[in-house]
């Protein structure tokens, strides 16, 4: 049927019944892949900007296998989060051109592209602990056309060394706050910045951080 509708659509764009503007409008909304256990959303990226992500944690190593494998017939870079290693493993026989960024998780397949803007998100930590997270997020940020600058390990224990920052925070464009414990941080670096800023609790912590709801709630309440 999809195909059938595919024909029809590309058979009036040849006789002049449809504008090259309306037929990608209609492309937005055009198909999904069923490969059984998976209806893959294979024109997400003409949609948003940027395909569909893979996440990983709950599916087999053939589940992942296959996404990737049906994804990369349309796309030339996919990326798939909360990866284990072994995963990573299992793809790389199938898919050797796959990259694992072992840190923040992902594996990638296809090349980074270069940043579509000199603007500038930058990721901070408030601890070391927190750079898993991080690092996730500013991996998936790269791939998708950004140009990130990494500022790790400033909590607000030492507000000093957010303070011998300043300059590299007042230049972004975007900041994420990547924090556990109390989650303090995005609440400091807004109050420092003129520029947008995400919050990112992470589950890091002891005590009452309650696997990361202490600076979730910090976060939403700030």
């Amino acid at each position: 049927m999809q195909t059938e509708n595919l024909k029809k659509l590309l058979e009036r764009i040849q006789n002049g019944k449809i504008s090259i503007d309306d037929a990608m409008r209609n492309f937005k909304n055009f198909p999904t892949e069923d490969i059984g256990f998976a209806k893959l959303d294979t024109h997400r990226s003409i949609r948003n900007g940027f395909p569909e992500v893979i996440f990983c944690k709950g599916k087999t190593d053939r589940q992942i296998i296959s996404i990737f494998k049906s994804l990369t017939k349309t796309n030339d870079l996919i990326i798939g989060t909360l990866a284990s290693a072994e995963t990573y493993i299992s793809v790389k026989q199938e898919i050797p051109d796959a990259v694992f960024h072992k840190e923040a998780r992902i594996i990638q397949i296809g090349e980074t592209p270069k940043p579509k803007t000199e603007k500038i998100i930058t990721v901070v930590t408030g601890g070391t602990s927190d750079i898993p997270v991080a690092e996730e997020a500013a991996i998936t940020s790269e791939t998708m056309g950004n140009k990130v600058v990494r500022i790790f390990d400033i909590g607000v224990a030492g507000i000093h060394r957010m303070l011998d920052n300043k300059e590299l925070l007042d230049n972004s464009n975007v900041i994420i706050a990547v924090a556990g414990m109390e989650g303090a941080l995005a609440t400091v670096v807004s109050g420092l910045v003129a520029c947008p800023v995400i919050g990112l609790p992470t589950s890091v912590g002891y005590g009452s951080s309650f696997e990361g709801l202490s600076a979730l709630l910090s976060m939403l309440n700030s």
